[in-house]
């Protein structure tokens, strides 16, 4: 058994009933996702997916939008965890089902590249993960700046989310770097 295991973070229908949703990005987004997946289950590493749950509104069980988007090729024995945190490894039983298959590598894509996907990874790395954080494999939206006000767009994010984690927390990947290793 692989001691790799991707996670699909966060990648489910409440994102598309905020009101910062933006398809500009999307469709590339979700072409490279699918890629990673495939990449993935042809090494024969687990794909795993992980939900956001809050109390109410869109992330809300209850609003029937925390589940996976459509476009993911979704196998269906893929688990499937919850959590209630911006990481997904402290209250999902996450971690301990990893512990359980044995995996130290984890390979990290989804939604919010800055938000849970970047602090999944900054746990990971501090539980003693080896990390591999796939930026394009990634999907953020603009933010307005708390101190200037101005409009930051994904590609700064994204910079950023770069800067900060490679070599501290993860190395940065590309989702042609596992089909050129292939």
């Amino acid at each position: 058994m692989s001691k790799t295991a991707l996670l699909v973070i966060d990648v489910q229908e409440s994102f598309k009933h905020r009101d910062y949703w933006d398809e500009s990005e999307f469709a590339d987004y979700a072409e490279r996702q699918n890629r990673l997946i495939r990449q993935a289950r042809q090494r024969g590493w687990p794909v795993v997916f992980i939900l956001h749950n809050e109390a109410e509104g869109v992330f809300s069980p209850m609003s029937g939008y925390v589940r996976v988007m459509n476009f993911v090729e979704r196998a269906a024995d893929d688990p499937v965890f919850n959590k209630h945190v911006h990481n997904a490894l402290t209250d999902s039983s996450l971690q301990d089902w990893l512990e359980k298959q044995g995996i130290t590598r984890l390979v990290i894509s989804g939604i919010r590249t800055e938000q849970c996907c970047e602090t999944t990874t900054r746990v990971a790395s501090d539980l003693g993960y080896d990390v591999d954080f796939v930026l394009d494999a990634t999907l953020t939206f603009p933010m307005q700046h708390p101190l200037t006000g101005e409009i930051v767009p994904t590609s700064s994010i994204r910079s950023h989310t770069a800067l900060v984690l490679n070599g501290r927390f993860a190395r940065i990947r590309f989702v042609e770097d596992y089909e050129s290793a292939a």
